[in-house]
């Protein structure tokens, strides 16, 4: 059976994240609501975009921009509802930081050597810790990047699987629930097959 997946926002803004849902076979579903879609659509993807309002994670603004407060209401009580229902969760990039913040962790807002290059993404290796995403992608893989934020402090019982180089934090998941998030953009990967297998096991997994 299709699977649903709901994301907060307009076809428009996110048709690259409904063209890669439709490449693992899925169905992505578009709207404005906050509230009562756990029950409807399978799972929830948050997708990439500005950056969370840092007051979101008990800090002032230092270097976050593009931000969004209505956005982040939303995602924030989405988040609510299907974690609450037990269903399953993926966040990309922007996706990531949301809910590192929503289970108490916070962010570093300015981190240096990861955003996308003019003429696009940076990509860069990293490193995957013995997890379903190192049985995707194996121990060492090479991923995109285009983002100037990263998980500082990890927030509770999540757990990261993955890193760059340099530390920051490029996967991570949640010890009980089926939350799964990448700081790379899958959707956009030149290694395409590798991000139709992401989505497609994150699927999967909520079965």
């Amino acid at each position: 059976m299709e699977k649903t997946v709901y994301i907060w926002g307009s076809p428009e803004r996110f048709a690259n994240y409904r063209r890669w849902v439709a490449s693992a076979g899925g169905r992505a579903v578009f709207g404005d609501a906050a509230q009562g879609q756990a029950g409807r659509w399978d799972a929830l993807l948050l997708p990439g975009g500005g950056d969370l309002d840092p007051w979101r994670y008990g800090q002032k603004n230092a270097a976050s921009r593009n931000l969004e407060p209505e956005r982040d209401e939303a995602e924030l009580q989405l988040l609510r509802d299907f974690t609450d229902a037990g269903r399953p969760v993926l966040g990309v990039c922007r996706g990531l930081q949301v809910i590192n913040a929503f289970f108490g962790g916070t962010l570093a807002q300015d981190v240096p050597g990861h955003g996308a290059w003019q003429e696009g993404d940076r990509l860069h290796a990293v490193r995957t810790a013995p997890s379903p995403l190192r049985d995707l992608c194996g121990a060492a893989a090479m991923v995109n990047s285009a983002h100037h934020q990263a998980v500082n402090r990890l927030g509770g019982s999540l757990q990261a699987v993955q890193w760059a180089e340099d530390g920051v934090v490029e996967a991570l998941c949640h010890r009980r629930l089926p939350v799964w998030a990448v700081q790379w953009h899958p959707e956009r990967l030149e290694n395409r097959a590798l991000g139709r297998q992401l989505l497609g096991a994150f699927l999967e997994y909520g079965r």
